[in-house]
């Protein structure tokens, strides 16, 4: 009799210890991870490799299907380990990109960083469409090697410096770019990037219209001849205006002792342009 007690005993804690177990909260150890899907068979980068030391710029290059462009190109984008934007550009293709096949990619992207860091490059399909199932990319982690750099100046309007706007009267606002060969174009494309907002909350504002593009930058025999797109004089009026326009542009350039005088043009045109 005992026996049958002690076995009927042992069921109930078996059978009790299988409810508790079934009952208590499973471990929460927090979201499931995110599974990158695999995109080997879309896109394989050949450089840089991850965890790769890279200085700039970075020759990306791969193979990729043809889907990936649009118009022979893709957008590749720089991050930070603070996950900030620092660079962006594209890849374009190496041969016929209207295809499904895999298609060569190749490509530069320039950045400019005081001290080593790793980054996460990405390469993103591009998707005019906007579709999410056509919306892919890849992230490759990289260490950037610092750049050397060089100081320039860019000039603006500033309503503080200058509380009666005097128009032509611009203001100089240092900027540290990579060293380069091409400094007048690349301090010109960094006019053209507009204020800060640092240098918003010290006064300085632009005059030039966003989204402006350098077609053709000459210095010869003293004389930089700069020609950009229609959209510098889009919707631009007022002689006030036009004044602020030409006296950002010319004296960004004339910084430089090898420019003594600035002609801009507008898709070749330098007679009608910026008119008031």
């Amino acid at each position: 009799m005992s026996k049958i007690v002690n076995v009927i005993a042992v069921f109930v804690i078996l059978v009790a210890i299988g409810i508790a177990v079934l009952l208590s909260p499973k471990n929460d150890s927090g979201p499931e991870p995110s599974v990158t899907p695999n995109l080997e068979d879309e896109i394989i980068v050949d450089s840089p490799q991850p965890n790769q030391i890279v200085s700039s710029p970075i020759l990306i290059e791969g193979k990729a299907r043809g889907f990936w462009f649009f118009e022979a190109s893709f957008p590749v984008k720089l991050f930070d380990d603070k996950g900030q934007e620092i660079a962006e550009h594209y890849v374009q293709a190496t041969d016929d990109w209207m295809t499904t096949d895999f298609v060569g990619f190749k490509g530069e992207l320039e950045y400019n960083i005081m001290a080593t860091t790793t980054a996460t490059l990405i390469l993103k399909r591009d998707n005019p469409s906007d579709l999410p199932e056509n919306d892919k990319s890849i992230e490759i982690p990289i260490i950037l090697s610092p750049t050397d750099s060089m100081e320039i100046s860019v000039f603006f309007n500033n309503d503080q410096l200058d509380p009666e706007f005097s128009c032509n009267k611009v203001f100089a606002v240092k900027r540290v770019i990579a060293k380069t060969p091409a400094i007048a174009r690349v301090a010109l494309e960094e006019l053209l990037k507009g204020a800060t907002q640092g240098e918003e909350s010290q006064g300085f504002f632009t005059s030039i219209n966003p989204g402006v593009t350098i077609q053709k930058l000459i210095i010869e025999d003293g004389v930089a001849r700069i020609d950009f797109d229609e959209q510098l004089e889009f919707q631009v009026g007022g002689s006030c205006r036009v004044s602020a326009i030409r006296s950002q542009i010319t004296e960004t350039l004339k910084q430089f002792p090898t420019v003594k005088d600035v002609v801009i043009s507008i898709n070749g045109r330098t007679e009608d342009i910026l008119q008031p």
